[in-house]
C-alpha cells in the first residue's frame, strides 16, 4: 500500500513537471526554412505577424524575407527595442546562421512572448534551399 502511494506521489508529480515545462515553452518553436517559407505565405497581409531579422543594416540590405523589420542584435538598444514590441503578435526571428535569433529567441521566451517562431540554420539555409530573398 505505501509503495503504491509513493508511486503515484511519483506519478503526479512526472504529470505536473511536463505540464509545467510545456506551459513555460508554449507558443516557442523552432522551425525550418521550409515551414518558415510557408508560415510566412500563410500570414501575408496578416498584421498580427511579424517577421524580424536580427542582423545587421548590412545583412538586411543584402537580401531578407519580403516584409521583414531590422532589428540588429548588435546595436545596444536592441533589448529595448525588443521589449516595446506588442507580446500579443506573432513573431518569426531569423539572421544569417541562427546563432543571433537564437539568442533573441531565447530573450522573447524570458519576456514572456506567447507566439515565437525561430527559423534554424538562418538566411544561409533558406538561400540553400532556394527560397526568395528581396534587395531594398
Amino acid at each position: 500500500m505505501a509503495q503504491k502511494r509513493y508511486l503515484m506521489g511519483v506519478l503526479v508529480s512526472m504529470i505536473v513537471l511536463v505540464w509545467a515545462a510545456a506551459l513555460n515553452g508554449a507558443g516557442l518553436k523552432p522551425i525550418t526554412p521550409k515551414e518558415a517559407y510557408d508560415l510566412v505565405r500563410k500570414n501575408a497581409g496578416n498584421p498580427d505577424f511579424v517577421i524580424l531579422d536580427v542582423r545587421t543594416p548590412d545583412e538586411y540590405d543584402e537580401g531578407h524575407i519580403e516584409g521583414a523589420i531590422n532589428i540588429d542584435y548588435y546595436h545596444p538598444g536592441f533589448q529595448s527595442e525588443i521589449k516595446k514590441l506588442d507580446r500579443s503578435k506573432t513573431y518569426l526571428l531569423y539572421c544569417r546562421t541562427g546563432n543571433r535569433s537564437g539568442s533573441a529567441f531565447r530573450l522573447f521566451e524570458e519576456l514572456r512572448f506567447q507566439d515565437v517562431y525561430h527559423m534554424e540554420g538562418g538566411t544561409s539555409r533558406w538561400k540553400r534551399e532556394g527560397l526568395p530573398l528581396v534587395k531594398k
